[in-house]
């Protein structure tokens, strides 16, 4: 693939212009809207709009479709204030490529919240439309929600999905429609924590190398994203992502993007202030042989 193919799958939100970001601020007004309906006793389902979206067909076969309670809000503006050791994270696009039902996928699904199968600790196999498993440097990782408004106490029962591109820079379900690898949901136990296990992602055009994901308050109101209470990114350790990235023969050019790029000039973590770039970044140990472990704090206001 040329690397204006590559980019032009890989452009994420804040690339399209003030067309798309006057769209996406339209979505926002119908965000806060359907929490002012939710507390009416319905739920409102906004259909997706703007340059995100694909005009292919989607089947979805959910197995497990919970219902979201009519308590549900939408995603609220954090500030960039710290309390005690923990620090908000800051808002971010989820991207073009979340398979979270607000945009449509080249895939078999569009959305894998509702889908028993996405709720795994594990999730470098595929588990629908293909069994294959995406290649990389192994990385279990363990995410820590807390309440930043009340002395980061640990946000016991939250949901939080993850998804991020391989290790060549293409995300399953669009880049790679027969795929359904690196995304997974898990819900936080009473210490506020979840885990996966993934690999390292690679670095694809016009971004630093990151992780997506998204908060909910419960697994009954994570069925879309528009339940999110936090849509934000991680984005991983620069000396990490150099010594992973010289295995040109799994990594394929992510080397070379990733030395184009950094956090201070990426489009999303940039604008940050210097305590969320640092609480938004992945602390990693480990080595190429034994994979690398990660962790993060993650401050949502509540």
């Amino acid at each position: 693939m040329d690397n204006s193919s590559q980019q032009q799958f890989n452009v994420e939100d804040h690339d399209l212009g003030l067309a798309h970001d006057l769209e996406r601020l339209k979505v926002l007004n119908r965000r806060r809207a359907l929490g002012f309906f939710g507390t009416a006793g319905g739920a409102v389902f906004i259909a997706a709009c703007g340059g995100e979206s694909s005009t292919l067909p989607v089947s979805t076969t959910p197995t497990l479709t919970p219902t979201p309670s009519s308590t549900s809000t939408p995603t609220p503006t954090p500030t960039s204030t710290s309390s005690a050791s923990c620090t908000a994270y800051a808002q971010e696009t989820n991207g073009p490529y979340p398979a979270d039902g607000t945009n449509q996928s080249r895939g078999s699904t569009s959305n894998v919240l509702p889908i028993a199968a996405f709720q795994r600790s594990d999730v470098r196999a595929s588990v629908i439309g293909s069994s294959s498993v995406a290649p990389g440097v192994a990385m279990p990782m363990t995410l820590t929600l807390v309440d930043v408004n009340n002395s980061c106490t640990p946000l016991a029962g939250y949901a939080v999905y993850i998804w991020h591109c391989d290790a060549t820079g293409l995300y399953s379900l669009y880049d790679l429609p027969s795929e359904s690898y690196l995304r997974g949901i898990q819900v936080t136990d009473a210490n506020g924590q979840v885990s996966f296990t993934s690999i390292v992602p690679g670095c694809y055009a016009g971004r630093y190398p990151h992780i997506h994901f998204e908060a909910f308050s419960s697994l009954a109101n994570a069925t879309t994203g528009r339940y999110a209470r936090l849509i934000s990114q991680l984005a991983l350790p620069a000396d990490v992502c150099a010594t992973v990235y010289s295995d040109t023969a799994t990594y394929g050019s992510s080397l070379t993007r990733f030395r184009n790029t950094s956090i201070a000039s990426d489009g999303i973590f940039g604008d940050n202030t210097a305590d969320q770039k640092t609480a938004m970044t992945l602390a990693m140990t480990g080595s190429m042989s034994a994979g690398y472990t990660a962790s993060a704090t993650v401050g949502l206001t509540t």
